[in-house]
């Protein structure tokens, strides 16, 4: 029997020196025993070897084993997981790959199987510590340092760490977790061993403001509870603010629907009303006899330009800076339509997609009451499927009717960067269709002197089904969020 100790728990490298060496000696996988124990009776049959020793050791005369850079990948990222039987594992599919080439293409294969399995959880893992962490002020230390307590479900705290350090460059804190600590001085990451939850802060002065935020942005009309816990598992309330609110919310959650359901919409005045009017009669006459928003958002209402007005609740227009005394907003950020939230409360991105979005900007450092929002098409297009309403697509045509609302508030708010969200919004921004796959980050120039960006639309998010697309997808609009904002500022 051959005893492998490796220095530590997630030590990849000294497990990849190990195998190739066990491997090159055609040692079989059952005749290993992988820990990371110390050895006080080290002898005859033990195998130490630490990180970073050695060179991969030939196979055969002069063969080299090589194995696909998606095996080195998948093993990088199932050592974090926390099951015992991970090392062995993967030894046992390195051992079959020789002779087994496209062994990881094979998705019956049991051993395939559960370490993808495991790599999924360990992907899961990073991106419920990525959601999930919160920080909090330490009193009277310099300085201003943050502390946070988190337990992950792996041991992805170092795999995890560059996110943090990417989204909080700007002030120094430490992340604390049982298996180790990162810390972050605005310059270089460092780790330590793991703490206990009594190192870290209870709660901070910010707590408050925080829980008041994550109030008025639950949505009791799209609660599931069952969901909610797969996506915020209980395991995670007891180091979030917010999670002291949740009981509360989901109990009043059917008398706020309710409340959203009979609210009537907001009537415009009579004055802006019969203006709006007459410019719905006229079709000859340009956006610019709209002299503000709020002309605007009273035509959204009665406009008859296509179809889309019959089956909608109300028309939904931007919201935002103005254009006043020279002053509107540097940016704006186009959706594609109205949702059944977004009908319902005469508001754009209110609904789960809002949510998303609110959060994404969060991140990016973009200022919601500095930007303008709105949506390509300002009725919700839908049909009924049962009690619900489901989003349908609009059309080409729907959109250039519409367009003419978007190049109104365009004129007025007057944005130096516009980011469209999604292909519907892409296709009236730019006039033309936009992959947004090819053409996210890429600045565009448009006709009235301003630079537009496309990125994916926050429902597109909520639709992905596969965790870890999902989480690249989200990564990327922050990103596209953040360089508009900055390009924005960069125009002021």
């Amino acid at each position: 029997m051959r005893v492998v100790r490796l220095e530590s728990e997630i030590d990849f490298d000294g497990w990849r020196d190990a195998a190739r060496a066990l491997r090159a000696e055609g040692v079989a996988p059952e005749a290993v025993v992988w820990t990371v124990e110390r050895d006080l009776f080290e002898g005859a049959g033990s195998f130490p070897l630490h990180k970073g020793e050695g060179k991969a050791p030939e196979v055969g005369e002069g063969r080299i084993l090589k194995v696909p850079a998606a095996f080195v990948d998948l093993a990088k990222t199932v050592i974090l997981h926390r099951s015992p039987e991970r090392l062995s594992l993967l030894y046992r599919i390195l051992h079959r790959l020789e002779a087994q080439p496209k062994l990881l293409a094979n998705p019956a294969d049991a051993n395939v199987a559960k370490a993808r399995d495991m790599a999924k959880n360990v992907g899961r893992a990073i991106h419920k510590m990525h959601a999930f962490v919160r920080f909090r002020l330490l009193e009277d230390v310099t300085p201003e340092t943050f502390v946070a307590w988190f337990e992950p479900a792996h041991r992805v705290t170092e795999a995890a760490s560059p996110f943090f350090a990417r989204r909080f460059a700007n002030m120094n804190w430490s992340i604390l977790t049982p298996d180790a600590c990162v810390h972050w001085d605005r310059s270089f990451l460092t780790m330590s061993p793991g703490a206990d939850p009594a190192d870290a802060p209870s709660q901070d002065a910010q707590e408050e403001m925080w829980r008041t935020y994550y109030a008025s942005i639950f949505n009791p009309a799209r609660l599931n509870p069952v969901m909610m816990k797969q996506e915020m598992p209980k395991r995670y309330w007891r180091n979030l603010p917010e999670a002291a609110l949740i009981p509360q919310l989901i109990e009043q959650a059917q008398n706020r629907t309710d409340l959203m359901v009979t609210a009537q919409p907001t009537k415009p005045s009579e004055r802006v009303l019969k203006a709006a009017l007459r410019h719905s009669r006229d079709g000859s006459y340009g956006e610019s006899n709209l002299v503000n928003l709020e002309e605007v958002a009273a035509g959204v209402q009665v406009c008859r330009r296509c179809d889309l007005w019959r089956d909608a609740t109300q028309g939904v227009p931007g919201v935002g800076p103005a254009l006043l005394s020279g002053r509107g907003a540097n940016l704006m950020i186009v959706g594609e339509q109205p949702g059944d939230q977004e009908d319902l409360q005469g508001a754009p991105f209110v609904g789960p997609a809002g949510q998303l979005l609110a959060k994404a900007m969060a991140e990016a450092g973009v200022v919601r009451a500095q930007t303008f929002v709105t949506n390509a098409v300002k009725h919700f297009k839908h049909e009924p499927r049962g009690k619900r309403r489901i989003h349908k697509t609009p059309d080409r045509g729907e959109v250039q009717a519409c367009r003419w609302w978007l190049d109104a508030e365009r004129r007025l708010v007057a944005p130096k960067v516009i980011l469209a969200l999604g292909a519907t919004a892409g296709l009236a921004v730019f006039g033309k269709a936009v992959p947004i796959g090819q053409s996210r980050g890429q600045p565009q120039p448009l006709s009235d002197g301003g630079q537009g960006l496309v990125s994916w639309h926050p429902s597109y998010l909520l639709r992905v089904p596969d965790p870890d697309a999902k989480a690249r997808a989200y990564a990327q609009l922050v990103e596209d969020l953040k360089q508009a904002w900055t390009l924005a500022a960069e125009a002021f």
